[in-house]
């Protein structure tokens, strides 16, 4: 039933690699604590006593909340699909509580520092200083994630209309504009990237091999710049994400446009930035307001 699940969320709900491989580390874990503790042969003979006997020992071992809602979401996943499958008679997940996660601000970079950092840092002028620029470029003027960066491919950008077609979670299709500065800076890249690699690779941003980046190159590419900002608490693809929708709040951007540029499903995603903003609007008021 375990294989016959992890196939399902694999090739019929499309989920990302990243969910898959998690999801069924999740699975192979409770697995193993239903057999050692119960004898279980199988987890679809579980009940709510010891499922949830397990999330209480997840937390005796300080497992953070954060992941074991991921861990509670995937059985309950599991256990939707059993019962689709008229495996079981019962879903024993419905009284489970999930615990409560602190939430955190996301962390952005102030727009003179990244200003700074785009237009005076001395980038080199060949393939792979255009190709840094680029990255931090895409990931602040666009807000995609590093897995949507990784998967552009040449025939997703739009050089006339000035758009790039973005396929997100759950293979979700949107459609991003680019500014001209960035547009113009795409068709640069690509000139100097002829100039090192005759035949070059579909995706747009490859490595130093020519190869298609992949997460790690990345990571370390993004941090590389972004550590020359001290005052950075994070340093992160997914910080530059932060950034431009922090950005565009604060100039006024309305929130449900920033929703559909970001591919959140829901405006309760995108709500997150608003704490932000509220605090940019506060100083102003306390310092500007004659009864502040």
């Amino acid at each position: 039933m375990i294989e016959s699940y992890l196939n399902y969320i694999r090739y019929e709900k499309r989920y990302s690699n990243h969910t898959f491989i998690s999801y069924q580390n999740d699975l192979n874990q409770f697995t193993a604590f239903s057999k050692d503790s119960y004898g279980l042969s199988c987890p679809s003979e579980a009940s709510y006593q010891m499922i949830r006997a397990w999330i209480v020992t997840l937390a005796e071992n300080e497992i953070t909340p954060k992941s074991i809602n991921r861990k509670i979401a995937c059985l309950r996943s599991f256990y939707k699909y059993l019962l689709k499958q008229n495996a079981i008679q019962k879903d024993p997940t419905l009284r489970l509580k999930a615990p409560k996660i602190n939430k955190q601000l996301p962390h952005f970079v102030e727009e003179n520092d990244i200003l700074k950092l785009l237009d005076q840092f001395k980038f080199s002028e060949d393939f792979y200083g255009l190709r840094d620029k680029l990255i931090l470029e895409l990931l602040y003027g666009t807000g995609i994630r590093l897995s949507e960066l990784i998967s552009i491919k040449e025939e997703h950008i739009n050089k006339f209309e000035r758009i790039i077609k973005i396929k997100g979670k759950g293979n979700k299709e949107r459609i991003i504009p680019l500014n001209e500065n960035l547009m113009n800076l795409i068709n640069i890249y690509r000139k100097e990237r002829e100039k090192v690699f005759e035949r070059p690779n579909e995706y747009l941003i490859i490595t130093d091999k020519g190869d298609q980046s992949y997460p790690m190159f990345i990571y370390r590419t993004v941090k590389n710049y972004l550590d020359i900002i001290p005052t950075l608490e994070k340093r992160s693809p997914h910080v530059l994400r932060h950034t431009f929708a922090t950005h565009l709040l604060n100039k006024g951007a309305d929130l449900n446009a920033i929703k559909d540029l970001l591919g959140h499903s829901s405006l309760a995603a995108t709500q997150v930035y608003t704490h932000n903003s509220l605090d940019k609007l506060k100083a102003i008021f306390e310092q500007a307001h004659p009864k502040a």
